[in-house]
């Protein structure tokens, strides 16, 4: 299988800590015991993503108190991987950091996993076949921890993208998001859907990448998500109708993106790292097409 690195392989960035971020306050309150009850509310409804980036090293260490204290608690180790991952991917610059925070993240999302599913330890350390073969082994009641273990380790190979043995996961990681749709389709659907568009169209046709495939997760997840969730259409627009040379869809994805309000439950800090993002593809556009 062909990688290419770390032009590929970011346009996980975003998305990965839209996943991520939408489902850790949650955990976070569990953790807690509803120390922190408001918190996915605060965090998703923010227009100020520089205040999201400077607040939330306090609940790193917060979250590492917890698993001091529960060092099993699937809820804790969960909530650990996936801040810890979001943090290092979406709002640290410095490689070496953001490899550190991501490998502490990926850490927790094993932890997660194997507290979860005992047979599924050290999964991880298998081959593409081997792994998907013990993956059968994650049922239903496990799909939370499977996810936040995908994510975290899609994390990881982002921050480690210099690094071939981490690039030559990513079939795995998929195969654990591809995992979590067999045995619960209705779990995290539009999620999902985006998730494997942009792992479907992250590598042009000719290096491996499967755009009818992508075509339909990215259709699927603009219909899942009702239209609130931005961050669709300008992925659909960066890595499908940029690769393909469709300056036209591109073009109307990302104006539909800027005409829209950005503000909605649940969704207003990434239509707000949407918006800027479709202002600078569109500011490229002539450059590029």
């Amino acid at each position: 299988m062909n990688f290419v690195t770390l032009k590929t392989i970011k346009p996980i960035l975003a998305l990965l800590g839209s996943l991520i971020l939408a489902g850790c306050a949650t955990a976070i309150a569990t953790a807690g015991s509803g120390l922190a009850g408001n918190l996915n509310t605060a965090i998703l409804n923010q227009d100020d993503p520089a205040l999201v980036r400077d607040g939330a090293p306090a609940y790193l260490l917060m979250l590492d108190s917890f698993v001091e204290g529960a060092p099993e608690n699937v809820a804790v180790l969960s909530a650990a991987a996936e801040l810890y991952s979001a943090y290092g991917v979406v709002f640290v610059d410095d490689p070496v950091r953001a490899k550190k925070l991501t490998r502490r993240g990926m850490s927790y999302g094993q932890r997660t996993l194997c507290s979860a599913e005992k047979n599924a330890c050290e999964i991880w350390t298998l081959n593409y076949d081997e792994y998907v073969e013990r993956l059968r082994v994650v049922n239903e009641k496990e799909v939370e921890a499977l996810f936040t273990f995908g994510l975290s380790w899609i994390a990881y190979i982002q921050a480690h993208s210099d690094e071939w043995s981490a690039l030559a996961k990513l079939p795995q990681a998929k195969a654990t998001l591809l995992r979590v749709q067999t045995l619960s389709p209705s779990y995290k659907q539009a999620d999902i859907e985006h998730f494997l568009a942009v792992l479907d169209t992250i590598r042009p046709p000719a290096l491996g990448g499967d755009f009818d495939s992508g075509l339909a997760h990215f259709e699927r997840a603009m219909s899942l998500s009702g239209g609130y969730n931005l961050s669709i259409m300008v992925d659909f627009a960066k890595y499908y109708a940029r690769t393909l040379y469709d300056r036209e869809l591109h073009d109307q994805l990302l104006n539909e993106v800027l005409a829209e309000n950005p503000v909605h439950p649940g969704y207003t800090l990434f239509n707000t790292l949407a918006q800027q993002e479709a202002k600078d593809l569109l500011a490229s556009a002539d450059d590029y097409f």
